[in-house]
Order: structure tokens, then C-alpha cells, then sequence
């Protein structure tokens, strides 16, 4: 896992609607990057939904969110649709940003070790460095847990 303090590793990877997106083309605001396992299983759905629920509280801040995971831009579109989430989601099957920010990592499943992304959550701010690391976040608490240390900082 990256550091506080670190300049975030930039990329560019597809969106749901197909198009690039880059960190960098957010510099001057925060930035909220998670990265979940699978989109549609229910850890993860609960995890957007929460985001979605609270999406305004972070755009009232100018901060943008942003999921990522290796699944496929059609899958990310069907998920977005399917759960009208409001924010990016980020294709990453070459792990280009899951692995420049540290979150493929070993797990363990029911005895089975298997490699995978573990969700966890990055506060970007608007200078590209990171301001926050949440490592093995709970989906649930999330967003919610991200406004409240936002509430604090402001």
C-alpha cells in the first residue's frame, strides 16, 4: 500500500461509457479512489450503492469519486445502470492502477489463498498526493467513514 504523503501514481484506464480517464485530469480536486473486488456481488453493490447514496454530500465538496476494479467496461456499464450510480467506474484488467497502488494482495478464502484485490480506499488531494489510505475498508461504513474525516479536515 501507497503512503500519506506520496504523489498518487497517475493512470489511464476506460470508463464505463468507454472513455479514458486519467488522475491526472482531476488535479485541483480531491479525489476519492476505491478499488473493490467485483462488480454485482454484495459486498461490493453495497459499497456503490453507499457512494451513490451519499454522491451529493461529495460533489457539495468537489470531490469526485472513483471506483476501480478489473472488471470489464460492459460490466462496469450493466453494474452503473443497474444501480444508478452517479460516479466513474474504472476498467483495470492489466491491474495497471491496482497494482501501482498496492491493493493485489494475497486472500484468503475458506482455507484457499488466492490472489485478489482487497477493497480499499485512497483520498487524493488536489495537488495528486495522497491525503488518506483506507486500508480493508468495511463496504457499509465506507463513504459514510470518508464524510466524516472530510467533515473534520474542513
Amino acid at each position: 500500500m501507497l503512503e500519506v504523503g506520496m504523489k498518487a501514481p497517475d493512470f489511464a484506464l476506460m470508463n464505463q461509457n468507454n472513455e479514458t480517464v486519467r488522475l491526472s485530469d482531476f488535479l485541483g480536486k480531491r479525489v476519492v479512489l476505491y478499488f473493490y473486488p467485483k462488480d454485482s456481488t454484495p459486498g461490493c453493490t453495497r459499497q456503490a450503492n453507499a457512494f451513490a447514496a451519499q454522491y451529493a454530500q461529495f460533489q457539495a465538496q468537489d470531490v469526485a469519486v472513483i471506483g476501480i476494479s478489473k472488471d470489464s467496461t460492459a460490466s462496469h456499464l450493466k453494474f452503473a445502470q443497474k444501480n444508478q450510480l452517479p460516479f466513474l467506474l474504472l476498467s483495470d484488467p492489466e491491474l495497471q492502477a491496482i497494482q501501482a497502488y498496492g491493493v493485489w494482495q494475497e486472500k484468503k478464502l475458506y482455507g484457499k489463498v488466492s490472489m485478489g484485490v482487497v477493497r480499499s480506499t485512497y483520498l487524493i488531494d488536489p495537488q495528486g498526493n495522497i491525503e488518506l489510505v483506507m486500508p480493508k475498508v468495511k463496504p457499509d461504513t465506507n463513504a459514510s467513514d470518508l464524510l466524516q474525516y472530510l467533515a473534520e479536515k474542513n
